[in-house]
């Protein structure tokens, strides 16, 4: 099963949070949000919990891609479902084990540091990405 979404960039975004990133709903972002690599995400809560009802185990692949006529970024992160999450504006993924409903993965093996600084480039010019969430 695939669960897909779209997220936009921002130009401040910086990518360079050691152990989380995020995508919100919010439109706008400030300097001070390191961690958040997607603004004006289009998850929908209902349909996450319907894709989280269903999983089997906690095991996702999560895929970041930037695709135009003359550039493609792909960036892939695994990480462990938290089943209890809740938040219907924010989606945090963690390299740590710490939950809250805002968190929505843990023991990711990438935070926004980590992610390719082409694709935080392109985020800076307000591009679109897409979002697939894997059961693996």
């Amino acid at each position: 099963m695939i669960y897909k979404f779209n997220a936009y960039g921002h130009p401040n975004i910086l990518g360079t949070h050691k152990t989380t990133f995020e995508f919100t709903k919010d439109n706008e972002l400030t300097l001070n949000g390191d961690c958040i690599v997607g603004v004006k995400a289009d998850f929908e809560l209902s349909e996450i919990k319907k894709f989280i009802k269903k999983s089997k185990n906690n095991k996702i692949e999560i895929k970041i891609e930037f695709i135009s006529k003359n550039k493609k970024f792909q960036e892939t992160i695994f990480a462990e479902l938290n089943p209890n999450f809740n938040s219907d504006k924010e989606m945090v993924i963690r390299k740590t084990d710490f939950i809250s409903e805002r968190t929505f993965a843990v023991k990711a093996d990438k935070a926004a540091c980590d992610l390719n600084r082409g694709l935080v480039g392109v985020l800076k010019q307000e591009n679109r990405l897409v979002v697939s969430i894997y059961f693996i």
